[in-house]
């Protein structure tokens, strides 16, 4: 049934006021950016302190001494840290004229060469007259008969008050001092009352399952938790490696640019790029030839990519949870939210968003828009491939299914919940018979060609063609709806496979006008298929009992192809089919072909199990 025009004014007004809603967001974090970056920073802080808290817990510590001996640890770390980098930049400032000028004379070194090049390649090819050194400077100035007068200059010197010099000499110091403080102090403040605010978190969530939310709170928390240690234990690592390999190199400073590789290898791909080109530069300072500039960069190129692809996965896994396309968008988001330290935060800010979304039903669209996970299932995929016609790419989506699983259980978990799907939109009215049946084709060329396909598991074993009657078939019958064709072939393929004949008999055939012309000689047993949409079908049961008194002796499967349907729960409705079983799955109805002919007609079974 299509939506009502009420439905669609109320669907685009609260749309409207989700982007409404959003924008108020995105205005609220950018004025705001001096209060949201110091609590972001203490959260993300938190997660890496709570293990150590956790760990003095265990030890016997009660939960306040054990955050404070914590935030003193990590004080005197950032500390000792701070002195040993503020000293080697103190020492790196005092050199930096004299690193200066030798690239000044780099500069005009490679002027020089590229001048002398291409003054040499001018002259072989005829172009002109090589340059002569010095020809500009022997030129003579123009003149111009005007006598120019010297403009006298008075310097006055201000008075600046005491307090405009103190305001000067402490305003770069007290916004990093301020927002320090801020983030050690709500750091503190979370790590003690870390039960308080997930309980108000989860009242937040929704209350309403309060053991599946507190679990899914405590597993996302703690996943969070490694991964941010995970993260800073491989990046301080990456740090302590470069600063040695910069120190044997012989660049001044290692501990500056070691640090600042580490904390710019927060930044998602192009961080290592932008630790290395400061001490890349400072190497073309100091060395005069470019030696320990190719060594600088060797130890970055081969650092990173040891540290990417292989520490990395080893530590924490393959991948942060985020696509590549949501870790672009974020940085570039929150550089422009937040500049710098957004680019730093972006990441963590998007993980610990997407793990929420994992968790909270109503947060699950940042999950679907920034996760590394598939946005459609399988079946959707595979019915959005249909719909759209590409029969190409949705026999590449099943070939690249099949190579872990099935052919039986790809087409129960996968083809048969598209149709499931597929016979829901036909029912509200949003697939037309049409595309049904265009859908249809499409999915019977993806069963033939996937018949081709060899199971290599447990599930190859097949019933030996002489074993079963050599003149009893299984008819597999389709119902009224276009889309039980599919289901009919798919089971044909599956029996035919196993080496039980099976014929695909079409619903025109078995109908009302021609039922009479059916011939029913040679089949043992018969399976109906429809997928319906709720209970059973008047055109099923009539034509059920049509096939009854064509064979009266014939065993009837019935397939519903829906586990939880009212069929199986009510006992009178089940009756009405007139079939001797019914069955959900391929899996079901292939075991209950083979129940069905009897254990003295088949002596080797088919290896499949009910549902």
């Amino acid at each position: 049934m299509a939506p009502s025009a009420d439905n669609l004014a109320l669907l685009q007004t609260r749309n409207l006021l989700r982007l409404l809603a959003a924008a108020v967001v995105i205005a609220a974090l950018r004025a705001a950016q001096d209060v949201f970056i110091p609590v972001i920073l203490a959260v993300i802080l938190s997660f890496i302190l709570s293990p150590l808290v956790n760990l003095l817990g265990r030890v016997g510590l009660k939960r306040v001494p054990a955050v404070v001996v914590t935030v003193i640890l990590a004080l005197g770390v950032l500390g000792l840290v701070g002195t040993v980098i503020g000293r080697q930049a103190a020492g790196l400032a005092t050199d930096a004229p004299r690193y200066a000028r030798t690239i000044e004379e780099k500069i005009e070194g490679l002027q020089t060469f590229f001048a002398a090049r291409v003054s040499a390649i001018s002259t072989a090819l005829g172009v002109g007259r090589p340059a002569v050194p010095g020809a500009a400077a022997a030129a003579p100035a123009p003149t111009t008969g005007v006598e120019q007068r010297a403009v006298p200059v008075e310097v006055v010197q201000r008075e600046d008050s005491t307090l405009v010099v103190v305001r000067s000499i402490l305003a770069p110091v007290v916004g990093p001092l301020e927002t320090t403080l801020i983030v050690f102090v709500v750091t503190i403040f979370t790590l003690l009352q870390r039960e308080d605010l997930r309980d108000r978190f989860i009242r937040l969530a929704g209350s309403g399952d309060l053991h599946r939310t507190t679990l899914a709170i405590d597993d996302a928390g703690q996943r969070l938790s490694r991964y941010f240690v995970s993260q800073f234990l491989v990046n301080t690592t990456f740090g302590l490696v470069i600063t040695l390999g910069l120190w044997a190199i012989g660049v001044p400073s290692p501990g500056v640019w070691g640090a600042l590789a580490g904390v710019l290898r927060f930044v998602p791909y192009i961080g290592a790029l932008l630790a290395a080109l400061a001490p890349i530069a400072l190497a073309a300072a100091i060395d005069p030839g470019w030696s320990m500039v190719m060594l600088v960069t060797g130890l970055f190129v081969i650092v990173e990519p040891v540290v990417a692809y292989v520490v990395e996965p080893l530590v924490y896994g393959h991948s942060t949870g985020l696509s590549p396309v949501a870790v672009i968008v974020a940085a570039v988001f929150w550089t422009w939210m937040w500049g710098p330290i957004g680019l730093i935060l972006s990441t963590p800010i998007t993980l610990c968003l997407v793990v929420m979304g994992r968790h909270v039903q109503s947060l699950e669209f940042l999950d679907i828009a920034f996760g590394d996970r598939p946005a459609l299932t399988p079946a959707e995929t595979f019915y959005q491939r249909l719909l759209a016609g590409n029969r190409e790419e949705a026999l590449e989506t099943a070939e690249a299914a099949l190579a872990d699983r099935s052919l039986l259980d790809y087409y129960d978990t996968v083809v048969l919940e598209a149709l499931r799907r597929a016979a829901d939109d036909l029912a509200s009215g949003t697939l037309t018979r049409e595309r049904a049946v265009a859908v249809t084709k499409g999915m019977l060329a993806v069963i033939h060609d996937l018949g081709e396909h060899e199971d290599t598991g447990p599930e190859a074993r097949t019933v030996a063609p002489q074993v079963w009657p050599a003149a009893g078939t299984v008819a597999c019958v389709a119902g009224r709806n276009p889309l039980d064709v599919a289901l009919a072939a798919m089971l044909v393929q599956l029996l035919d496979q196993r080496g039980v004949p099976a014929r695909r008999v079409s619903y025109a055939a078995v109908g009302r006008e021609r039922i009479a012309d059916f011939d029913p000689s040679g089949i043992a047993v018969v399976v109906v298929s429809s997928v319906v949409l709720e209970g059973v079908p008047a055109h099923m049961r009539y034509l059920t009992r049509r096939l009854r008194v064509q064979l009266p002796r014939t065993p009837v499967i019935a397939g519903i192809w829906r586990e939880g349907d009212v069929l199986f729960s009510n006992l009178e409705l089940r009756k009405t089919v007139g079939a001797d079983a019914l069955v959900t799955s391929l899996r079901a109805a292939l075991d209950a072909v083979v129940t069905a002919a009897g254990p003295e007609r088949v002596a080797v079974a088919v290896p499949v199990r009910s549902p």
